[in-house]
């Protein structure tokens, strides 16, 4: 038979299981606690380089960036906040028509910062960045346009 369906037994387990609750409660208290400073000292302020903050579209000192316009962070994004427009070129040397970014919007007060968008684009072209403060009074400041 055993002990821990007795009235006994399960005394016995409850007291191991508060014990080893309190155990890890008075550790957690002696622990040198940290306090950042934040705003006032945001020189201490430690940000991972993980975190996702502010979906951002790199570009090369002629203002150009990787994008191809093929809208597959548009369609990959769960809740629609990316919104491409794409125009349709033509190559005078070859002939050949191709689609540009005319312009790519970002809603940061409906994302989600799944990263989705980022790990679907085959060219690199968006990446999350660490610029996180991004209060504002009017929620349409929030809709950002990446492509310059």
């Amino acid at each position: 038979m055993e002990t821990r369906n007795t009235y006994i037994g399960n005394i016995i387990h409850a007291a191991k299981s508060l014990l080893t609750g309190m155990r890890v409660t008075l550790r957690e208290f002696f622990t040198r606690k940290i306090t950042e400073q934040y705003p006032e000292n945001r020189s201490t302020l430690h940000i991972p380089s993980r975190h996702r903050a502010t979906l951002v579209m790199p570009h090369d000192a002629d203002g150009n960036n990787k994008c191809i316009a093929c809208g597959l962070c548009q369609q990959t994004c769960p809740n629609g906040t990316i919104s491409i427009t794409t125009k349709t070129v033509t190559d005078e040397e070859t002939g050949k028509s191709r689609k540009v970014l005319a312009e790519y919007h970002y809603d940061l007060g409906a994302c989600m910062f799944c990263q989705l968008c980022v790990n679907i684009c085959p060219k690199g072209a968006i990446e999350f960045s660490n610029e996180f403060e991004n209060a504002v009074f009017d929620r349409k400041k929030l809709i950002i346009k990446l492509n310059r």
